[in-house]
């Protein structure tokens, strides 16, 4: 029998399931368009910022660094673009060693480039792009692009070199910039907002010197490029560009000129030498010897050329016109002389007996020579450098007020100069020596210590920073300038010169007599005394006083004899000096190390200076040579006029990029020893 169905069931049936279906569809529907009304509206903002972030990229224009100059407008820093060859070790698709080999079979790569490759990469990130090869040639160039499909991961990219024209010369001022290490960046973390966004991009920062000090007057402003991007992330075409402002020019108060002939005339021996404006406080020369290429350490130095530099005995590196520190042997007694006459501890005509040596508590102090000059008073004192003299002085006043006179001359004091790292150096006092050691014994300051530090020995120890200063103040009556490099900047845009604010000197109430007496002196130093010899017929007056400070330690009842000492073991020579006599427009101190007697190897180079500055007259080659091995007194032959002299040295152009490197496109506008001392 056939089973008959129900059709108004089956109907029902299919109404609910139409029903259901319905809803469902509706439900759908309603769920889609809220989705949508969620993405179009609620979200529309953000999404619409995620995919043009998608589309367009943000790329940071690094400025163009600004040049540093001396006071005649030579180029002593400036920049030049070329093509690196870059790895960026997280993209590489096979190891390291294996694509820097596959690379070295396209482009030359030396021993040198890998040393770097390596330290970079072990101060930077993985995903950092870091240069193998830096300055390629065209044909280099040309090279690495036919086969660059082979090497993911490597690029070719243009840069903005520094370059430092003079290599060596004045390198310690000028500084140098390098990679920014890990330190560094997390310096810079802790800088405003605002800060940080303008080295977004920048992988070079200052590290020494000018550079270093003078870093964000020198880096410019960063600016940015908005680019459309494919969906390979490679550019298509510049949507909006807000340009990089190129850092401002630097202009120093060095004259570069008179930089290079005090270096060469050091040669290859050690030492510093600071000049002064009296008048402004303006560094005209800022020596140290020996000094290093900074251009070594534009790309990142290798570890073989680093521990060159770190590991020798001459200490390159070390900045020893501000950062060495020495005893100023004699050379101290014409400010022992100027805290005699103000503090009223003697008058200029008292007179001493200097028998030869001076006795305390059983302890002989001698002069140099062991020999006594009879009869001084304060102006004799200073000329033919009696050290018993200045002993009895130092006892007469004790410790505390020296160091209460010298102190505002600036010894032992920072100077405030616009550099880095300079070291305060030590002027002892009962209180200075309380603190310094720690054991018991050792706090007490005994009165036997006063004495040498008459002859500026002792504990005194000081920079030639700091002694330049004290003497400029000394021969402007008084009046103190802080020490400055850097005189002015100029805008890169409106190339407007705007100069550096000065502080007011200074006045430390010397009064005009005393200074007189003392100046007087000075200049009888260099007419009667002990660079008489050195200073003979110079056309114009200046005063000075040689200094003889001891490298090592000798007993009392041993005689120096240079021909039994190491070289690094003979005494130091120094000299400070003053020119005209009259209205003094440069001050020096100068000391060259373990080179013996102030009058035989520095006050020959006051000399040649001096006949630069005041006179623009510049040494023979002869007299050059003489002065480097110091064998000389006055200038041997006829002095040359400056003018005459070819300048710059070797012809070379200020600026100019190495003749070996491609022509890229144009970049938008990248702790000290202390020297132990005698006199005079």
């Amino acid at each position: 029998m056939t089973e008959l169905r129900n059709v108004e069931a089956d109907l029902s049936m299919f109404r609910v399931r139409i029903l259901v279906a319905s809803i469902v569809v509706v439900v759908a529907f309603v769920l889609l368009a809220s989705r949508l009304f969620y993405l179009q509206v609620v979200r529309h903002s953000d999404l619409l910022e995620q995919a043009e972030s998608n589309r367009t990229a943000i790329v940071p224009m690094v400025p163009n660094r600004g040049l540093i100059l001396d006071r005649n407008g030579i180029v002593l820093a400036t920049n030049f673009s070329a093509y690196t060859l870059e790895i960026t070790p997280a993209r590489l698709t096979g190891s390291l060693d294996k694509t820097i080999d596959e690379l070295a079979r396209v482009i030359e790569i030396q021993p040198r480039d890998k040393r770097r490759f390596r330290k970079l990469l072990e101060e930077s990130k993985n995903f950092e792009s870091l240069p193998i090869r830096t300055k390629l040639t065209d044909e280099e160039v040309a090279r690495f692009t036919a086969q660059r499909f082979r090497f993911p991961g490597v690029d070719i990219k243009a840069r903005l070199f520094r370059s430092y024209p003079w290599g060596e010369l004045a390198s310690h001022v000028i500084g140098y910039i390098g990679r920014i290490n890990q330190a560094e960046k997390k310096v810079i973390e802790d800088w405003p907002e605002q800060e940080q966004g303008n080295y977004r991009g920048t992988e070079y920062i200052g590290k020494l010197g000018v550079e270093q000090s003078y870093e964000k007057e020198l880096h410019g402003i960063t600016g940015v490029e908005q680019v459309e991007t494919s969906a390979g992330g490679r550019a298509v075409r510049k949507l909006d560009t807000s340009p990089a402002t190129p850092g401002n020019t630097v202009m120093l108060a060095l004259d570069i000129k008179l930089q290079k002939l005090i270096e060469d005339m050091y040669g290859d021996r050690r030492g510093a030498l600071v000049a002064l404006d009296p008048k402004t406080g303006e560094v005209l020369a800022f020596v140290s010897k020996p000094t290093f290429d900074p251009n070594l350490f534009v790309d990142g130095i290798d570890s073989e050329s680093w521990q060159l530099l770190n590991e020798s005995i001459e200490k390159p590196l070390l900045n020893r016109a501000m950062r060495g520190t020495y005893p100023p042997g004699s050379t101290y007694k014409p400010f022992m002389a100027m805290a005699a006459l103000q503090t009223g501890k003697r008058a200029a005509s008292q007179v001493i007996h200097d028998g030869g040596s001076w006795s305390f508590g059983g302890h002989v102090f001698r002069s140099h020579g062991d020999h006594g000059l009879g009869a001084v008073d304060m102006h004799v004192s200073i000329v033919k450098s009696s050290n018993v003299y200045y002993y009895s002085l130092a006892n007469e006043m004790g410790v505390d007020a020296i160091h209460d006179f010298m102190k505002p001359l600036g010894f032992g004091q920072y100077t405030g100069i616009d550099l880095q790292g300079e070291l305060r150096g030590i002027l002892p006092s009962q209180e200075w020596k309380r603190n310094y050691y720690k054991r018991p014994e050792q706090k007490k300051w005994f009165g036997g210590e006063t004495i040498s530090l008459g002859i500026g020995q002792g504990y005194n120890s000081f920079t030639m920073l700091q002694l330049a200063q004290a003497t400029a103040t000394l021969v402007n009556n008084g009046v103190k300038h802080k020490p400055r490099i850097v005189v002015a900047t100029q805008d890169a845009i409106t190339r407007a010169k705007v100069p550096m604010p000065a502080q007011p000197p200074e006045n430390l109430g010397f009064k005009p007599e005393h200074v007189a007496i003392v100046r007087k002196a000075m200049v009888a130093v260099t007419q009667e005394g002990t660079s008489a010899r050195v200073f003979a017929g110079a056309g114009y007056l200046s005063g000075g006083k040689t200094g003889t400070a001891q490298a090592v330690t000798i007993g009392q009842k041993e005689k120096y004899n240079a021909g039994k000492l190491e070289e690094h073991q003979r005494d130091h020579a120094l000299y400070i000096a003053f020119a005209p006599a009259d209205d003094p427009k440069i001050a020096i101190a100068a000391v060259v190390e373990n080179a013996g007697f102030g009058a035989a190897s520095a006050a020959p180079i006051t000399r040649r200076i001096f006949d630069y500055w005041l006179m623009g007259l510049y040494p023979t080659e002869e007299d050059l040579a003489a002065v480097k091995k110091g064998q000389a007194g006055p200038p041997i032959g006829k002095p040359r006029n400056a003018a005459e002299v070819a300048w710059p040295p070797g012809g070379a152009a200020a600026g100019a990029a190495p003749a070996s490197s491609a022509s890229a496109p144009q970049a938008v506008v990248p702790a000290a020893a202390t020297v132990k001392t005698a006199s005079p």
